[in-house]
């Protein structure tokens, strides 16, 4: 009890005489503020981006492999030229990777048009794009059906003239009614849509089926080359549960290479592209981030440290006479230097709570501007907060101290 009214007593004291010096108060407030702000909106940042990139690998389906002619990440050197002669995935490598793996839980052959028109009517809508699948593509994709529902395995194999289409062709085409059941025009051809996705909105990663029309691949054979590389083919392979991606991805090299006829000798002639590459790419970006973040931040704190610490002085300077009657009324030297030292953390607190507060007003500016929800986590509060007082702290301790020794009766001379 006695350590609490001390404590009491010396905020009051604290916030008094930062009350009676609002200039300096604030001017004091402005590099705590700035550090805060800069290492707390940096973090969040990071926290967003990590967060929107994992929703997009979602999509992409958890431990799944996409075999394809291109890897999705490549150096300062990359062998483009290399990479160019070599074949696009085929329907019969797709075949038999289907027939001989024992890791797979799915696989779908692929291929996508973009930049095509769709028809109802006398409604259009451009800029979507076709996606020609088999049957396992609900499998090795992660996405939800706002109406109707997928291919079934008949209408897949027979090639049958049905779609999928994006939430925000079914908006635009009917406006005012439900899509399942309508026929709509692409590539010259009448489709009967079955299912609309649900509203996803644009990514990280632009991925989206928003705008996109998802019809069998034994249709799209009797309109397109599916194999041609224009329309960018690609097998995506789904492990089964309880298999990680490395074991998956170690049959699938065996088996392509064995596919392939490749000699031991000879490099592959394919890409094993999967979600974690992504990750740890940007994983690596985001921690460049973090450092720069940090810097720009601690340098800033630094500066509002110092600065802190110097108002403090000034202030032991200006409240020595004061110091001396207290002392000479039987205060101890641990509550002199706990007064000074609780200003200096009110002080920095302050400032951190600033900095709080611009990133947290911030998060609506983003939303409202870029559509894009801020993650602001409670770590990054309290690791605000905590930065907060141990600036105050550090930058309060020595005047505090200095503060606890002076001697009363020289104390009271000074005035």
């Amino acid at each position: 009890m006695i350590f609490l009214k001390l404590f009491r007593e010396s905020f009051l004291f604290a916030f008094d005489a930062l009350r009676q010096n609002k200039l300096r108060t604030l001017l004091s407030l402005l590099g705590v503020t700035i550090g805060i702000f800069t290492i707390i909106a940096v973090f969040s940042a990071v926290d967003t981006l990590r967060n929107n990139l994992q929703q997009s690998v979602n999509k992409l389906g958890s431990n799944s492999i996409y075999i394809q002619k291109w890897p999705w990440t490549g150096g300062p050197d990359f062998p483009w030229w290399k990479y160019m002669q070599r074949p696009q995935p085929t329907l019969r490598d797709f075949e038999q990777v289907q027939r001989r793996s024992q890791t797979a839980y799915a696989t779908s052959y692929e291929t996508s048009i973009d930049g095509r028109t769709v028809k109802y009517g006398s409604n259009t809508i451009e800029g979507v794009s076709i996606w020609a699948v088999t049957k396992d593509h609900d499998k090795t994709w992660n996405f939800d059906l706002q109406d109707g529902r997928y291919f079934t395995e008949m209408e897949s194999k027979t090639g049958a003239p049905i779609a999928v289409i994006g939430f925000d062709i079914a908006d635009n085409l009917f406006p005012g009614g439900n899509a399942i059941g309508k026929q709509i025009k692409i590539m010259g051809r009448f489709v009967t849509i079955v299912g609309v996705f649900a509203k996803e909105g644009d990514d990280i990663l632009g991925i989206s089926d928003d705008k996109v029309v998802l019809i069998p691949l034994n249709f799209a054979r009797n309109l397109i080359d599916v194999q041609n590389e224009k329309y960018n083919p690609q097998i995506v392979v789904k492990g089964k549960p309880g298999l990680t991606d490395v074991e998956v991805e170690s049959e699938l090299k065996g088996l392509m290479r064995s596919i392939h006829r490749l000699q031991p000798q000879q490099d592959d002639d394919f890409s094993l592209n999967k979600t974690t590459v992504l990750s740890n790419q940007l994983d690596q970006l985001f921690s460049v981030v973090n450092i720069a973040g940090i810097i720009i931040g601690g340098f800033s704190i630094l500066v509002g440290g110092f600065g802190i610490a110097n108002i403090m002085f000034v202030s032991v300077k200006e409240r020595t006479p004061i110091i001396g009657i207290q002392k000479s009324l039987g205060a101890k030297n641990y509550f002199i230097l706990l007064q000074f030292l609780v200003e200096a953390v009110v002080l920095c607190l302050m400032g951190g709570l600033i900095g709080l507060g611009l990133v947290y007003a911030g998060t609506f500016v983003v939303k409202s501007v870029a559509d894009i929800t801020v993650v602001l986590d409670v770590k990054n509060i309290i690791r605000g907060i905590s930065i907060s007082v141990a600036i105050g702290m550090l930058s309060g301790i020595i005047p505090a101290y200095f503060a606890s020794k002076l001697d009363p009766v020289e104390a009271i001379r000074s005035n």
